[in-house]
């Protein structure tokens, strides 16, 4: 049925087509500086029109499909601009080439005055596959770049990357790895178009050192990028060369003993500029709200690029992220009477307990090839390794008798794992007659195996008073020590995973590419071995459909439709595997840019219905233990939303980022009747963000800068099972503020979080207790920063 949907798509998209006969041209050329050096990354946009894009390392650019007629053309650069008249004939391609005024070196010194579109970006990168602007695109996809997340002074994944996006929620961790959930559901971690999730606990989470840009991705996004949960996936794209000689230093001191050190160096090895690098390198030391808990980091991320020739490139890179934290666990408070009945800087930990040290390698090499103008060649395999030696703290439980008493409980926490994934697509342009083609294929695949050993664990010490904790009691000599003789390998729990993929798309373009047609298809094979879930493979074709019309030059509204696909791992009672989860996915949505796509505006609503969602099974318990652990998939959930996002500069000067979501996430089908109607876990109703930055550009107080910001949720779900007889989490709400200054080439930034110095946290039940984790009260960070 599908199929012969698709095939009645492509008919009608055809007919329709054919009664196009508007013309276009085409603008294209390149940016370089005064002294002949390309000016990679600079901004053109073309003024009164919908057409804004970065030029790539080599400084050139293209626009197609433009109505005929004279246009400004506007090159931004580090904070220079320069425009030029360009004119555009039906079935033409306008060449223009720009040489800008000032040298490389000047334009590195320049005063950036004012901010111009830094919030708000044109396009995704090319990890993301497609090549369509996001103004065209059919599907809700938002980005936060470097500006953002410097003005934020964002450190981590861990650190409110997520306010920037609508419906984005960040939910419990372990020091290690961030969890954010996306209409319902867990979004898939990518790095550079991978996903590089090995474990429900992973990947460890990026040092913002080496990141460019992280970019959200709503819906089933897998179709491109192998399959990931149906509420969406972000994507953090590491720093490449530029080819651009520049680099930078900054100095953070903070609240909690928080030291941290960050160098920048990019540009060319060669007097030909072909070969260039990027190196990135931080170290940090910070402390936290809870006493005996630190996090301690340190990355290296070298990168080589190899231009071979004008139309091939090679890069090469290495990432090395090493973390050594205090005891994992210690960082959630426990009681079986409610949410946050103990200080905010309460802890379970002990100051004698052996840290938990995490390393992740990750080498990516890429290949990308124009073949011609209108046709490009990509492949990719990276290898991601990590490996964990450390310990993890629980309770065992908290005295029916005496709820003041808690029973710690201690584990052995060690882990190794390895990915492997290796892609190639390409991205093509054709025109048959009045209708043309946005082509996308490719292949991918990719393979985790991974190792845990949580098979030791011991108590520690005796009875606890939650109410009233006392520490070091407990000697060093009888804190339990863990049997490490054998290799992880032989002694841990193998959870084994992997993916084949293939897929296509055609982005079909009529009157004038005013309105687009995706029709895409998908299959899928996923497999896996572990001893949870046994040996399974299965596989599914699933179809892709969008729909984009642009009814002005800056404005567009969408229709997409596309199916999820997910591996659901684990046995049932009888030790059978689970089906996958299927379903579906419908969104509707409109964007619109103003003042020259200074700013933009995103609209969208959508509902998701996910069928095989697995859910307790009451009906059978754990024979040994007598505990409901087993699960069926007999369950079915419907989320469904609207999502506003609002990005870029309002006024001259004053960049806004605004952002609401509107979630229904319930249980629509279940073994128990009961059941049916509840929340989901991990959505809130309500999640409201906004952050405004002002500048000023003039006079006597010119650079300096003010930041707010504030974060709202409402109608919380906790993180874990939710069925109505548990109470819900309070509403949520934290205010930021920030003040900097720019001067040349030094800047300082101050911010300030959690100003009204609210008592914060998030959690769950479980087991006839809550746990929740608090956020620090109010504390600060500034920052020093010098390029050169």
């Amino acid at each position: 049925m599908n199929r012969i949907y698709i095939l009645f798509s492509l008919v009608a998209c055809m007919v329709l087509g054919t009664a196009a006969n508007a013309q276009t041209g085409s603008i294209e050329g390149s940016i370089q500086t005064a002294d002949q050096q390309p000016a990679a990354f600079a901004k053109v946009k073309l003024v009164n029109s919908a057409f804004g894009a970065a030029t790539d390392e080599t400084g050139h650019f293209k626009f197609d499909r433009v109505q005929p007629g004279t246009y400004a053309l506007v090159v931004s650069y580090l904070g220079s601009e320069q425009s030029q008249e360009v004119t555009v004939s039906a079935r033409n391609t306008s060449q223009v080439n720009i040489t800008l005024t000032q040298t490389e070196r000047q334009l590195q010194e320049v005063v950036i005055s004012t901010n111009v579109n830094t919030y708000n970006p044109f396009q995704s990168s090319k990890s993301l596959r497609v090549v369509t602007p996001l103004m065209e695109l059919p599907q809700n996809v938002q980005i936060v770049n470097q500006s953002v997340l410097q003005d934020q002074q964002v450190l981590n994944m861990l650190e409110g990357v997520q306010r920037n996006v609508s419906g984005a929620q960040k939910l419990e961790h372990w020091d290690n790895y961030a969890r954010i959930n996306i209409r319902g559901t867990q979004a898939t971690p990518f790095r550079n178009g991978m996903n590089v999730q090995l474990s429900s606990w992973s990947p460890l989470t990026e040092d913002m050192a080496m990141v460019e840009q992280i970019e959200f991705v709503k819906g089933p996004a897998g179709f491109m990028l192998a399959n990931g949960q149906p509420g969406g996936m972000y994507n953090v794209v590491t720093k490449k060369p530029s080819g651009v000689n520049r680099g930078s230093a900054a100095l953070t001191v903070g609240s909690f003993d928080t030291y941290r050190a960050e160098v920048d160096l990019d540009g060319v090895l060669t007097q030909n500029g072909k070969l260039r690098y990027r190196l990135n390198v931080a170290g940090q030391l910070a402390g936290s709200h809870r006493d005996f808990e630190y996090n301690n980091r340190y990355v290296f991320a070298p990168v080589l690029q190899y231009l071979i020739d004008d139309n091939t490139k090679l890069t090469v890179e290495y990432t090395d992220q090493q973390v050594e934290t205090s005891m994992i666990g210690g960082n959630y408070a426990f009681s079986a009477r409610g949410y946050g009945d103990l200080p905010v800087n309460f802890t379970t930990s002990e100051a004698n307990l052996d840290p938990t040290t995490m390393r992740e390698q990750n080498v990516l090499v890429q290949f990308e090839h124009h073949l011609n103008d209108n046709w490009t060649v990509h492949a990719q395999a990276g290898y991601l390794h990590y490996e964990q030696e450390g310990q993890s703290l629980w309770p065992w439980g908290i005295a029916a008798e005496n709820d003041s008493m808690m029973q710690r409980g201690i584990s052995i926490w060690d882990a190794l794992g390895f990915s492997q994934n290796g892609q190639a697509w390409v991205n093509g342009q054709i025109e048959t007659g009045p209708i043309t083609h946005r082509i996308m294929g490719g292949i991918d695949g990719n393979f985790r195996d991974y190792f845990a050993d949580w098979n030791q664990g011991a108590a520690l010490g005796g009875a606890f008073n939650i109410y009233n904790p006392v520490y070091g009691t407990i000697p060093t000599s009888e804190v339990p020590q863990w049997d490490r003789e054998q290799d992880i390998r032989e002694r841990g729990v193998r959870y084994t995973q992997g993916s084949t993929g293939l897929y296509v798309q055609d982005e079909l373009g009529f009157l004038d590419n005013k309105l687009r047609v995706t029709l895409a298809g998908r299959y899928t094979q996923n497999h896996y071995l572990n001893p949870y879930s046994g040996n399974a493979t299965d596989d599914k074709f699933t179809p892709r459909v969008g729909l984009s019309f642009s009814y002005a030059e800056d404005a567009a509204v969408y229709a997409l439709y596309d199916q999820v696909f997910l591996a659901n791992t684990g046995l049932d009672w009888a030790g059978n595997n689970f089906d996958p989860v299927t379903g579906t996915n419908i969104e509707l949505g409109v964007k619109q840019q103003f003042f020259d796509g200074a700013w933009m505006a995103s609209l969208s609503a959508y509902q998701i219905i996910k069928q095989n969602v697995l859910t307790a099974d009451l009906e059978h318990a754990d024979p040994t233990t007598g505990q409901f652990v087993f699960s069926r998939t007999n369950g079915e959930q419907r989320v469904q939303g609207i999502e506003l996002d609002v990005r870029g500069e309002i006024f001259e000067n004053f960049e806004l980022i605004f952002n609401y979501a509107y979630t229904d996430a319930q249980v629509t089908e279940d073994a128990f009747p009961e059941l049916v109607g509840t929340d989901v876990p991990g959505a809130s109703k309500h999640i409201q963000n906004t952050w405004v930055n002002y500048q000023i550009a003039s006079g006597a107080l010119k650079g300096l800068r003010a930041s707010v910001g504030y974060t709202f949720l409402g109608d919380r779900s906790t993180w874990a099972a939710f069925d109505d007889t548990e109470a819900g989490l309070p509403d949520y709400f934290r205010l930021d503020g920030a003040i900097g200054y720019q001067h040349g080439k030094f800047s300082v930034g101050l911010n300030v979080n959690n100003l009204l110095d609210e008592f914060l946290y998030s959690g769950a039940p479980s087991w006839g207790m809550y746990y929740w984790q608090t956020e620090p009260g109010r504390n600060y960070r500034l920052r020093i920063g010098y390029t050169f």
